[in-house]
């Protein structure tokens, strides 16, 4: 993957002498630098972003805050890339990693099979939109579609749209949609947390230690801002005092024309936008078994226990852009360590052999 996680662990790879092709090599199955960032809606300014964290090495700046931000970020990475040379193989395809002979690793690709000694995950969560499941859903006569699916708040112009999530994306669909909609209804399985107070760098990192602790425990990961609740703009706050954010408990069932509750409510509906979020894109990785019971793939530091020529970065913890760079030096420096061990890298001679 070459998104901020992958992008920065290459750069870190660089760093330390390692050379692009001959001592690693990035893949990365999108069509053009920009990570996810390249698949979000147009309305999503480069100012409604927040939290976009710089990569290591080079800043982003002078971006214009009303223009995308998957042409603000799709410029900054294809920048990014050219600066440090790092030669990212694209569009290929991983299929599958599997162990191979002599200690390594065998991963499978649409240019062919490589045979690392270390592999950097850095897939995301993009590709594994979570469509929840609900009775009769299948009956519904109106249109279904997920935040991976979002064009933007016009098409949605004098349609009865229920927004399915109370995260971030949820939010600020609904807000976008609300103007155009003839009625929009928020549904959510919990009441969404709003926090009017500034988020310190302490209530950050104890965030990160909760979602970390689930990810060290193999259960899957959580995103952060479902532990740290969502930040009260001035755009939230009048969407909160304009009913917009009202909220409407999770609905039972889904009928021809819309949903339904138990308790006899109902709501007439030509579209359910499902906000409800992304799941790690780790099928590949199936072959090595790293699944716990839990269901998700335990880790310390980047690196899988059951196997510690796995790392996994922009996975729970490190899914943040801030988190992802962190990652990326963390998942290096272990890298190095087993390099030395097989004898692939001295520690003088920075040279071996990984894949990112």
């Amino acid at each position: 993957g070459a998104g901020q996680a992958g992008l920065s662990a290459a750069h870190h790879l660089r760093r330390v002498g390692l050379e692009p092709d001959r001592d690693f090599v990035v893949l990365d199955h999108a069509p053009r630098p920009g990570g996810a960032w390249q698949f979000r809606w147009p309305s999503l300014t480069y100012g409604k972003v927040h939290g976009m964290h710089a990569l290591p090495g080079m800043e982003l700046t002078g971006a214009d805050p009303d223009r995308p931000s998957s042409e603000v970020i799709g410029a900054y990475f294809t920048a990014y890339e050219e600066r440090f040379e790092l030669r990212v193989h694209r569009p290929v395809e991983v299929s599958a990693v599997r162990e191979g002979s002599g200690g390594r690793l065998l991963v499978e690709t649409s240019e062919g099979t490589y045979a690392p000694r270390a592999l950097i995950n850095a897939t995301g969560t993009w590709d594994r939109p979570f469509w929840p499941r609900y009775p009769g859903q299948e009956t519904f006569r109106g249109r279904q579609l997920h935040t991976a699916n979002y064009p933007g708040p016009e098409e949605f112009a004098g349609r009865r749209v229920v927004v399915v999530g109370g995260g971030a994306s949820g939010t600020q669909h609904l807000m976008e949609i609300a103007p155009y909609a003839s009625e929009t209804f928020r549904v959510t399985r919990s009441e969404p947390v709003f926090r009017d107070e500034p988020f310190t760098e302490e209530w950050g990192r104890a965030a990160v230690a909760m979602v970390e602790e689930r990810v060290r425990n193999g259960l899957p990961p959580q995103s952060v801002v479902s532990v740290t609740g969502l930040p009260v703009t001035d755009a939230v706050r009048r969407a909160r005092e304009q009913g917009v954010l009202d909220r409407l408990p999770m609905f039972d069932r889904i009928t021809p024309t819309g949903v339904a509750w138990d308790d006899g409510r109902s709501v007439e509906a030509d579209v359910i936008l499902w906000a409800t979020g992304f799941r790690p894109a780790v099928d590949h990785l199936a072959p090595l078994k790293l699944r716990e019971p839990g269901g998700g793939i335990r880790a310390e530091n980047t690196r899988a226990v059951r196997d510690r020529r796995v790392h996994l970065v922009g996975y729970g913890p490190s899914a943040s852009t801030i988190g992802a760079n962190r990652a990326g030096r963390t998942a290096v420096r272990s890298v190095l360590r087993l390099l030395r061990e097989t004898g692939d890298v001295d520690r003088t001679q920075k040279a071996g052999a990984a894949a990112v």
